[in-house]
């Protein structure tokens, strides 16, 4: 596809989807978007992967691999975690793990604090928080993860020097996001679904096709398996590796602070 991606955006400009927009006003449109999706964002994720998110969400978790018991709290900053999805999982997976649910858009986090306080899951905070500046020092916590928020990051980059910086030494940083389909075939008819199906069912649920038309064109500008993993490094991560998932539909990348 053409143009710049996310990796290539420069401190002018970035992408907004298929659009190039300055990069001061981009967090802005993505507040918008989200905005809109925020009462109905869980049910459109079961309905876009036809329930396949809650999988690869636990496969994150798993891959975190939480410790059960521990004489100190596991302490967990789960980034653009609105409405609690991870978090929840990274909790019941872990009694020790004590979990921060960071996110800009205060109407996820509203979400995300009515759906812990009805599972009475009282290791859950909530905190509204930009991830390219965080309001934490440094080695706070063991892990950080983030599930299908990096790309809606106007500078990628910033997101993960701070992911790093929050880190303790011997932290792990662990990203779900979409990413490159490799198999030929289903890419293709990926595209034909994702790029038409997707944003006429978010027009059938929440009255607007424009928010997951959005969604879906961050998807195609975000960097490859291979390139993310780059820029992972670049942020300061060791043993960087990635598992795709779903033939690459998605992803999970995972990177240390040694």
């Amino acid at each position: 596809m053409a143009g710049k991606t996310a990796a290539e955006t420069t401190d002018d400009t970035t992408s907004f989807g298929f659009r190039a927009v300055p990069t001061a006003a981009k967090q802005g449109l993505v507040d918008e978007v989200f905005d809109k999706v925020a009462s109905r964002y869980d049910l459109m994720n079961d309905l876009m992967s036809g329930g396949l998110h809650r999988a690869w969400k636990q496969a994150l978790v798993a891959w975190l691999a939480p410790p059960r018991r521990s004489r100190s709290p596991f302490r967990v900053l789960d980034l653009a975690g609105g409405t609690g999805d991870v978090a929840e999982r990274i909790a019941l997976a872990s009694p020790v793990a004590e979990i921060i649910v960071s996110d800009i858009n205060p109407h996820m986090l509203e979400v995300g604090r009515a759906r812990a306080g009805a599972a009475r899951l009282t290791r859950l905070a909530f905190a509204e928080a930009n991830a390219e500046d965080l309001p934490f020092e440094e080695h706070r916590f063991e892990a950080v993860t983030i599930a299908f928020g990096i790309r809606n990051v106007p500078r990628i980059d910033r997101a993960l020097s701070e992911a790093h910086r929050v880190l303790k030494p011997g932290g792990r940083f662990l990203c779900l996001e979409f990413s490159a389909v490799d198999i030929a075939g289903i890419d293709r008819l990926y595209d034909l679904y994702s790029l038409n199906v997707i944003p006429a069912m978010g027009e059938l649920v929440t009255g607007d096709r424009e928010p997951y038309r959005y969604l879906v064109e961050s998807i195609r500008r975000f960097p490859n398996q291979a390139r993310f993993a780059g820029m992972l490094r670049a942020a300061g991560f060791e043993r960087v590796e990635y598992r795709n998932l779903s033939a690459g539909i998605a992803a999970i990348h995972s990177g240390w602070k040694l």
